[in-house]
Parts: structure tokens; sequence; C-alpha cells
């Protein structure tokens, strides 16, 4: 499906589609994937800005890569399998 990499702030989030449920990855300045997370249709803007400086649930990062999955179950099977294999630092129990 359908991926984007954006800028990880309000404008970049705007640039987004929110017509089908995301896994996303907030990467680093240098690429390194910091956290992994699903968001669904319609939620995804939404989702991903609650990570942001200002959000209920902050998580550091400079880019924020989204792939578009066409269900939430699909999107939250693939998140596992990037939790496996990358272990991102922000999804750990208790950052």
């Amino acid at each position: 499906m359908a991926k984007k990499t954006v800028n990880f702030n309000k404008t970049g989030i705007e640039k987004l589609p929110n017509n089908k449920p995301v896994v996303y990855k907030i990467l680093t300045e240098g690429g390194k994937n910091n956290y992994t997370g699903t968001a669904q249709r319609v939620r995804v803007r939404e989702r991903l800005a609650e990570h942001l400086v200002d959000g209920k649930d902050f998580i550091p990062g400079s880019k924020v890569q989204i792939e578009q999955m066409k269900s939430i179950e699909e999107a939250r099977e693939k998140e596992s399998r990037i939790l496996l294999r990358s272990d991102p630092k922000y999804n750990r129990q208790g950052k």
C-alpha cells in the first residue's frame, strides 16, 4: 500500500492521508526508528499530533513515515513484525 514520509510537525502531519488505517514510524534525524504505532482510519493525523511536543504522548523525532493498510488488523500485524525486528526505544514499557 501507499507509503509517505513527512516532517514530524503539525504542517507535515496535515499532509498525510487520513482515509485508511496506517502503521507509522517516528524517525530520528539519522533515520532510526524511535517509535512504531498504528492509527485507525480518520484518526491518523489526530493520533500523530498526540506525539508532538505539546501532545499527551510525546515522542521525539524529526520525520514520520506512514504506510496505509487495508484494515486496522492488518496494520497491527505489521506493527508487531516491525517491533520484533527493530525494538524502537520509545515502544518499551516505561519509555
